[in-house]
């Protein structure tokens, strides 16, 4: 420190006099000397040679790069949101045959390209998608087909609706996620244009295997993970699961409105209709009624009242539309991935974790065998065999362990990932907020354009408030 401290390195670079300065004092240093550029001064001869030792070793020497800290993801929302935008939609043709003929043209804004897919393309996908990361967030898909008992509810065009809006949610999910997406399945999946995707997609697998034998840290996770990593595990957990519970609960009540929001438009409608109803009925006005009834200038203006009540019952839809896509949409998306971080944390407890467990006690019955055979005389082959049995289960106890560490290093980036997506409810608020201003502001406008033209009906303002 003392020799850099008498050494000029401007820009963090030595010249070609300052590393002969530096070489210097370090050969004084070595003779026992304090380092000082006055020594320097007053050298007569040549300046004393440094020793280095052999060349070799200077390999050793070299500055070694901070350690990167790949356990932290340094990603924002909108850096995900940006990685890709994929749209999913029926194809014109195909739309209202029965399950097993429908579609799908999917979109990829980052490689400017559509694709056609069925869903047995999805199911294949999803397939080998979990078998390359088993031990990250793979969101679920929706079902194949419908359920016993969802006809009665449902048609069967709602629900090729609903599962096209899933298969959105998921391949945005997959194409967004730091890790997927760069990965060579996705890229198929999004581009492959041949007769066949499923099998590329298969052999896409077989050549690279899961994360595992691919991951350049997997061998060394254990190394990057803190101490309390259980802990941290369980804390996250238990957050993510009563965040889980809440956006279940604000979907639910989001769905109603949008339901309801539905429900309105229809009524409008039917309102507006049996005014105008009224207003056609060209049924006479008794004579005892005639003189003093209104009823024959009310009728009249009755007639047109469905135009605007059809209208009203527009808005009414197209409110319930956006709230449907831009408020529930954003909320399933977000659901989804929720679920599949729920998934994952069971797969990891009844996989690998489970496994290793097993794997263990199956090496502890190999070892009393063993121990066994030593005491009472057996072949010398059966305990031979024994032995082998035993090294290989050593070393599948050793994989199953570097798998293990593995997970839970995979574990921890995904639980950063769920918080990465938490700003999401600043986007799903500002979704519902301007539906609601926008709503309200376009009903608005209608019904102060009908008033006036009510003033007819209401007679010295009975039925009208007076302006405020």
């Amino acid at each position: 420190m003392k020799i850099a401290e008498h050494v000029d390195s401007t820009d963090g670079f030595l010249s070609k006099l300052a590393l002969y300065k530096a070489l210097a004092l370090i050969a004084l240093a070595q003779q026992g000397k304090q380092p000082s550029p006055k020594l320097l001064e007053n050298c007569i001869q040549e300046l004393p040679k440094p020793q280095l030792g052999e060349p070799r070793d200077l390999r050793a020497l070299r500055m070694q790069p901070a350690q990167e800290d790949v356990l932290t993801m340094s990603q924002t929302l909108d850096k995900l949101l940006a990685r890709d935008t994929v749209q999913v939609e029926l194809i014109p043709e195909k739309k209202g045959l029965f399950l097993k003929h429908v579609e799908y043209q999917v979109t990829s804004q980052r490689y400017k390209i559509s694709v056609y897919r069925r869903y047995s393309d999805f199911d294949v996908f999803h397939e080998v998608l979990l078998q390359r990361f088993a031990y990250r967030v793979v969101p679920a898909l929706p079902p194949k087909r419908m359920l016993k008992g969802v006809l009665t509810s449902v048609s069967e065009r709602e629900f090729i609706e609903g599962r096209r809006r899933a298969l959105g949610r998921f391949i945005n999910l997959v194409a967004r996620h730091p890790f997927f997406s760069e990965d060579e399945l996705v890229k198929t999946f999004l581009t492959f244009n041949g007769s066949d995707v499923q099998t590329k997609l298969r052999d896409a697998y077989k050549k690279t295997g899961d994360e595992f034998m691919t991951n350049r840290i997997a061998t060394q996770a254990k190394e990057y993970l803190p101490a309390d990593i259980q802990a941290q595990f369980s804390t996250s957990r238990e957050l993510i699961r009563n965040i889980h519970n809440s956006f279940h609960k604000l979907r639910d009540r989001a769905e109603k409105m949008a339901e309801r929001s539905k429900e309105n438009a229809t009524d409008l409608l039917m309102f507006g209709r049996e005014l105008s109803a009224l207003g056609l009925d060209a049924s006479s006005i008794p004579s005892l009624a005639s003189s003093q009834s209104t009823w024959g200038t009310l009728r009249q203006s009755l007639k047109s009242l469905s135009v605007e009540f059809a209208v009203l019952s527009d808005k009414a839809a197209q409110q319930g539309r956006r709230e449907e896509d831009d408020v529930v949409e954003k909320l399933n998306l977000f659901l989804d991935l929720l679920q599949s971080y729920r998934d994952l944390c069971e797969r990891h407890e009844k996989g690998v974790l489970h496994e290793h467990q097993r794997a263990l006690h199956k090496y502890s019955v190999m070892k009393r065998q063993m121990m066994s055979a030593t005491v009472q005389p057996k072949e010398q082959a059966s305990v031979e065999q024994l032995e082998s049995r035993i090294v290989q289960q050593e070393n599948a106890i050793q994989t199953m362990e570097l798998r293990n560490y593995f997970s839970l290093f995979c574990l921890h980036q995904e639980t950063q990932l769920i918080f990465i997506y938490l700003p999401i409810t600043s986007h799903i608020l500002g979704a519902f907020v301007n539906s609601q201003v926008q709503g309200h502001r376009e009903m608005g406008e209608v019904w102060n354009e009908l008033q006036p033209k009510l003033g007819c009906l209401f007679g010295g303002n009975n039925g009208l408030k007076p302006p405020t």
